[in-house]
């Protein structure tokens, strides 16, 4: 089971969010989501046991606890949703924008 945790406190990392969720269950793993430009934490992370059993445990005892000084948020984490692939040829839309005669505030 995957879970979704939030409002980690900034200064914590990967290993400290592990063995705050090692007494309920087997860890597969656990990642705290990083910010590409900065390299700082986005202040959620998740964590992913090997049963649901395991997994609800965590749900049911560490959602609203209070780790390295912030109330954090436990659920189950949601399957990621499959957004279009990003274009870097320049945005979309925009229309006819050039040429003569395009209407508006004339000049004469």
């Amino acid at each position: 089971m995957n879970l979704y945790v939030s409002n980690i406190a900034f200064k914590m990392r990967d290993d400290e969010l592990r063995q705050a969720f090692e007494p309920y269950g087997e860890i597969v793993s656990s990642k705290i989501i990083m910010d590409r430009e900065t390299g700082r934490s986005r202040g959620f992370g998740f964590v992913e046991f090997a049963s649901r059993d395991a997994g609800q445990s965590a749900i049911d005892a560490l959602n609203g606890a209070e780790l390295a000084g912030k109330e954090i948020s436990v659920s189950e984490a949601r399957a990621r949703e499959e957004r279009p692939a990003r274009s870097f040829g320049g945005g979309g839309g925009g229309g006819d924008r050039g040429g003569y005669n395009r209407g508006g505030g004339g000049r004469y």
